[in-house]
């Protein structure tokens, strides 16, 4: 690994930083009467088809760049606020010690939820845990999710929605840039971006420096933030023709973490203490070739592996395991005044080998899924568009699945539009739930797939937009949003008498439903966003049903005065509501808030200081986080925030 951090220390010297003064984006319906035109023209990568954000019958919801920047001032080693603060997604964190999370959308487990990046999947399995926690939002261009089944064309796994992270690619002129990020917790960020293009060749590079000190803030002996140290280097080439269009690249991230008691941290003695260490070797590489016919008609082959490796240890045990998954994708786009249409095929391949595993608790695994897939979108009328999809999946171990999707867009006036969608999706159990990773995968037998069926659902979702303009530069919009999803045989660890573990599908289903409402206020200099988001999630069985725990409704508030390329002084309170616990009880409610400012001098160069959850809200304020002794804590559910009061700052600059 000796080559590695002396040659991101290399690229980081040679790059620098960006400043783009952001408006806070709100999910679904654009802010600024500029900016709303510019996200309208974005053509939206995750439906796989050429029409703008605005002519799309699925419910895209776009971050854009104003955003990511905005959120990298905040939090520039990782991507999880930037998720965590819109509405309808939770980032549940699943370890008390060492940060790990997954995304939650409306309400459902983050295995529900696929995480792509430049539509393909890199972050699943075994990697999911701390995915998170691994992704720098320096080179993000945009984040597209879609809630609701969306396996008619990224097959299983997308029950609850997905999630695309799509990436800077070269543009006229070249970016140089550099952001340099401190933290009063003892963290330090420092990340470079490069793009550039001359005639037919051009490439892009990041890199990032990540660490950070083990951090205790309520002094109860245990890290709220661990220990971390991690490396990440990311060179793509881009090649384009009359007719074709090729780029390839490698991500390479090294990470050690460690969590737990505060003493072996630092001082790492010899007596028994309770420690979660985690050492990972991340290698993904992504290729996509696109030809384009004089028919306009357009092939894309795409393919991208994951080799991640990862050494869990804590007291006593050991999880030692290599993943390696594959996907390879090739598809006909037809595009016409009339109707645009894909048809495709698509190989998943997953291997799993755990290292030392005791005997009866071997988890290794491999198995292929391969699918084909078609939709088309068409305008019925001249207010309405119809957009419908199938998918054939066939899976080496649980069978195979036919799956429809069906959206409809009807816009009566140029300010509004209402959306009405649906579809079914799948899921295969596996090894890689929140309720193994919360028990370090420990005691738990091998999932028997001859026992265990693979999770179904059915979803819709409905929800309008409008926008109103007042006099005196007074402008409104808003969105509101309804959801349904059913989840047939939710796989669930369940506890035996002999305190092994086993996956066992006890419940009948689960079903989430609610409401998402976001509105945002616009006056002069000033910007104001407010959003809700109800969620109601039951586990059902024939004689009973029960709350799913740590479901909060939640409002998000923003306000922000904004002087263009010059100051942004911005104000956030979000509010979580009472969350049902794993043991039947109710947790508190709590507000978070937080102050980011930034001011910019020179040529796209800009300080900042953020000021996160000021009125430090902690769940150690609350009551005790874990049972038992310091040395073999059992922890207690997860609800609110363990770091507490964090100020941030640093630079970014532009070359």
């Amino acid at each position: 690994m000796s080559w590695f951090p002396r040659l991101s220390i290399l690229v980081l010297a040679l790059a620098a930083g960006q400043l783009s003064l952001p408006s806070h984006a709100q999910q679904a319906t654009p802010e600024e009467s500029e900016e709303a035109e510019e996200i309208e023209q974005i053509v939206v990568t995750s439906t796989r088809s050429r029409r703008s954000f605005a002519e799309q019958p699925t419910r895209v919801e776009v971050l854009g760049s104003e955003e990511l920047n905005e959120k990298a001032s905040m939090k520039p080693g990782d991507i999880r606020m930037l998720l965590n603060e819109s509405t309808g997604i939770q980032v549940q964190q699943t370890s008390a010690t060492s940060f790990n999370s997954s995304i939650r959308i409306q309400g459902l487990d983050g295995r529900y939820t696929q995480l792509l990046r430049d539509s393909m999947p890199l972050y699943g399995g075994f990697s999911g845990g701390l995915s998170l926690l691994q992704i720098a939002p320096l080179d993000l261009q945009r984040v597209e999710v879609i809630k609701g089944a969306s396996s008619t064309l990224y097959g299983g796994g997308a029950i609850a929605g997905l999630v695309n992270l799509i990436t800077k690619t070269p543009g006229n002129e070249s970016e140089t840039s550099l952001l340099v990020n401190a933290t009063s917790a003892g963290g330090q960020d420092l990340s470079g971006f490069f793009s550039g293009q001359r005639g037919s060749v051009g490439g892009t590079l990041f890199t990032s420096y990540n660490r950070s000190d083990a951090y205790d803030p309520a002094d109860i002996g245990l890290s709220a933030i661990p220990e971390v140290e991690r490396w990440t280097f990311n060179p793509r080439l881009f090649l384009s023709g009359e007719r074709y269009d090729f780029n390839g690249g490698i991500n390479v991230a090294v990470e050690d973490r460690l969590g737990g008691d505060m003493n072996y941290i630092e001082n790492n003695t010899g007596e028994p203490a309770y420690f979660e260490a985690s050492e990972t070797e991340r290698v993904t590489s992504q290729l996509e070739y696109r030809y384009r016919f004089t028919s306009g008609r357009e092939l894309v082959l795409r393919n991208s592996s994951n080799h991640f490796d990862r050494d869990l240890t804590v007291p006593d045990f050991r999880f030692n395991g290599t993943q390696l998954s594959t996907f390879s994708e090739a598809h006909l786009l037809g595009f016409s005044a009339d109707m645009d249409w894909v048809l495709g095929l698509n190989l998943w391949t997953e291997d799993f080998d755990q290292a030392g595993a005791q005997p009866g608790f071997d988890q290794s695994f491999d198995n292929h899924t391969a699918g084909a897939f078609a939709q088309v979108t068409r305008p019925l009328a001249e207010r309405w568009t119809l957009e419908g999809g199938l998918r054939f999946d066939d899976t080496s171990d649980y069978g195979s699945f036919v799956l429809p999707r069906l959206s409809l867009l009807f816009a009566p006036a140029a300010d509004t539009n209402i959306r009405i969608g649906g579809g079914l999706g799948y899921k295969l159990p596996d090894l890689f739930t929140e309720d193994a990773e919360r028990l370090q995968f420990q005691n738990i037998l091998p999932l028997q797939p001859a026992q265990l069926r693979a999770e179904e659902s059915a979803g819709v979702n409905f929800d309008i937009n409008h926008s109103i303009a007042f006099q005196n530069g007074l402008s409104l919009d808003l969105n509101a949003l309804l959801f349904y999803t059913r989840v047939d045989h939710p796989l669930r660890l369940q506890q035996q008498d002999d305190g092994r573990y086993r996956f066992a599908q006890p419940v009948d289903y689960i079903d989430t439903r609610g409401a998402e409402i976001n509105a945002a206020w616009r006056w002069q200099d000033f910007k104001l966003f407010l959003g809700y988001t109800h969620t109601d999630v039951q586990e059902n069985t024939n004689s009973s049903n029960r709350d799913y725990p740590l479901v909060p409704n939640r409002l998000n508030t923003v306000l922000v005065y904004e002087l263009e390329n010059e100051l942004r002084i911005g104000l956030e309170a979000y509010y979580y509501g009472s969350q049902t616990l794993s043991d039947g009880s109710r947790s508190r409610d709590y507000w978070i808030t937080g102050l980011m400012t930034e001011k910019a001098f020179g040529e796209g160069n800009s300080l900042f200081l953020n000021f996160e959850n000021f009125t430090d809200t902690r769940q150690t304020r609350y009551g005790p986080i874990y049972t038992g002794t310091l040395d073999n804590p059992q922890f207690n559910d997860l609800y609110a925030p363990l770091d507490g009061f964090v100020i941030n700052g640093g630079v970014k600059l532009r070359f």
